[in-house]
């Protein structure tokens, strides 16, 4: 995204707070008129004190009441910056919030969860503390500038023409620095996001790191990333660190060229002391602006390389918005149908290759295969986390590809390999299955997924908090909280990747029985590696690099050998050695 596409819709944010900005600009005009004014009535005093004609202590009283009137106003002005600045960021961080609740899987399956943190906090306060300490400071620069260049030019227009011969010297400066910043402050950014994420990696996955005592080689690898880091940091706060100095430099040429010029022509009485002195002023309020802006290009530059990515996040496709949803979302009833489907994620290999197969209405379905054959992936397709490359999905005969997502999900019961709960109590997070649920009904969820038992030995039973992630429950237990949570939502198909895979035997052997209770009269679809758990399914689907290799019962397949009874022979010998 260019620089100036991002900054003009930065500046529509703002716009919405019209009234405020009216308001800023009033008071910066005011504080930016006051120093304005400054410089003029100096001269007048000098001019006053060395030609004794009077007036010198009404000046200076007058000088007084300006410094006073423009720090009020200065105070004013930065008491109304706060309030516009903290609406923008609410508003775009309101915004960005909402706008990746409807991105697709997809988006977070490309991306590290510390750049998509370092989005939502990084980015936004480096446009907070760009427009709160950059965005006056533009405005007050314009009015200085304009302002000096109007009364240089009706005070003296020779010296004026002076001040002024340095300006395409400032600006070819100002741009060749910039160009480079811009770029070093977005790597920068890149490397920040990776920092976060390797944060983020080695405090949940704290447990594996100790267990296979790998703290030194998480160590390690967050000194290599934080070393780019430093350097990234580094180049972009060298390149920046150039523009202040250089404009100093410009500054300090254009004040040596305006009071030799000041002081040939008072020699020769074609100007004033005082007219000197007053020009001296303004020929500062007309290059310190400048000045003052390349002091905090870096954070300039960091605010707008903020803004570029966070409108990259809101520019980036969603689902169809909810406003197309169904009135009513359908019933899914009838038979589940891949026909010829194909999908691969993103550039890469195809992880299913012409699948098809069909699963009658009320019936379970297995999938069984090594890993990667494609099992999980056919669970995303039908809760439509992803749409297929070719081929079709249906229920009932209606393509999934007509319907909104929301209301394919909303009639399908989904539990992952890994559960996620949220902070909040027990009850709150099977209720997150149906928000409108009473108590009782939670209750007979949980008694359904066997988790009642051990909800009630908790110490506030279901209004016990959990931990973030329910770090304090074992993860047998936060799955059976998850598989409550699902039977809650009372769903027409349900899909279960990996249900009971890290539960333990005697946990297992309840939740099959619950789950054949709940199966009964739905459509259900079950990705297990425990091929114990699937001996009664009506069809079994044995999956190998993405293509159905083989298909029936249970018994079936033992009888016709190949891939599944020998997966069944080794999970049976892999059994008897752990008994042993």
């Amino acid at each position: 995204m260019k620089t100036s596409t991002a900054l003009r819709r930065l500046g529509a944010y703002l716009l919405q707070s019209r009234r405020l900005l009216l308001a800023i600009g009033v008071s910066t005009l005011g504080a930016s008129g006051c120093a304005l004014a400054a410089p003029y009535l100096t001269g007048q005093a000098l001019d006053a004190l060395i030609g004794g004609s009077g007036g010198f202590a009404a000046i200076c009283l007058t000088l007084a009441a300006v410094y006073l009137l423009g720090s009020l106003a200065g105070w004013l002005q930065a008491r109304l910056l706060a309030a516009v600045t903290q609406r923008t960021v609410w508003q775009l961080r309101g915004e960005l919030f909402a706008r990746m609740q409807r991105l697709p899987v997809g988006f977070y399956e490309q991306r590290s969860h510390g750049e998509l943190m370092s989005r939502t906090t990084n980015d936004l306060d480096n446009v907070s503390n760009s427009l709160n300490q950059s965005l006056v400071q533009l405005i007050s620069s314009v009015i200085s500038i304009v302002g000096s260049l109007a009364l240089m030019l009706w005070l003296q227009p020779l010296l004026t023409l002076v001040a002024v011969s340095t300006v395409p010297l400032l600006y070819g400066v100002a741009r060749l620095v910039a160009r480079t910043t811009r770029s070093q402050f977005k790597l920068q950014q890149v490397e920040l996001a990776e920092a976060n994420s390797r944060i983020e990696e080695t405090v949940t996955g704290r447990h594996v790191v100790t267990l296979f005592h790998q703290e030194e080689r998480a160590a390690a690898e967050f000194s290599a990333v934080n070393k780019r880091l430093r350097a990234a940091g580094t180049r972009a706060q060298i390149y920046s660190g150039l523009m202040g100095p250089s404009m100093n430099l410009l500054g300090h040429l254009n004040y040596l060229l305006i009071a030799a010029a000041g002081g040939w022509l008072a020699s020769r009485e074609l100007a004033s002391v005082g007219l000197v002195v007053s020009f001296l002023g303004y020929s500062r309020q007309f290059s310190g602006p400048v000045n003052e802006l390349a002091n905090q290009y870096n954070l300039i530059q960091a605010g707008v390389a903020g803004a570029e990515r966070i409108f990259e996040t809101l520019d980036t496709e969603p689902e169809r918005s909810a406003a197309e949803r169904c009135e009513r979302p359908p019933v899914l009833q009838g038979e589940v149908e891949f026909r010829e489907v194909g999908f691969g994620y993103g550039a890469g290999a195809a992880v299913l290759r012409d699948v098809s197969f069909a699963v009658p209405a009320g019936t379970m379905t297995a999938l069984v295969g090594p890993t990667g054959a494609g099992k999980s992936t056919i669970v995303s397709l039908l809760a439509r986390f992803h749409d297929p490359t070719s081929g079709t999905i249906s229920i009932g005969g209606v393509d999934l590809a007509s319907l909104h997502r929301d209301d394919v999900r909303s009639r399908i019961g989904i539990v992952l390999q890994e559960t996620q709960l949220f902070s909040g109590t027990v009850r709150e997070n099977i209720r997150y299955g149906r928000l409108d649920a009473s108590d009782a009904e939670v209750e007979a969820a949980a008694r359904a997924a066997q988790a009642h038992r051990f909800i009630q030995k908790l110490p506030d039973r279901y209004d016990t908090r959990l931990a973030p992630e329910g770090g304090n429950l074992s993860l047998g237990q936060r799955q059976l909280i998850s598989i409550a949570r699902t039977l809650l939502a009372d769903p027409d198909v349900l899909l279960l990747d990996e249900a009971t895979s890290s539960v333990d035997t005697l946990a297992e052997l309840e939740i099959q029985k619950a789950m054949a209770s709940l199966m009964k009269g739905r459509t259900s679809i079950v990705v297990a590696h425990r091929l114990g758990t699937i001996r009664r399914a009506d069809q079994i689907l044995v999956l190998h690099e993405g293509r159905i290799e083989q298909r029936g019962t249970h018994d079936e397949l033992m009888r016709a050998g190949g891939r599944y009874r020998e997966l069944h022979r080794h999970q049976f010998e892999e059994r008897q050695v752990s008994q042993h």
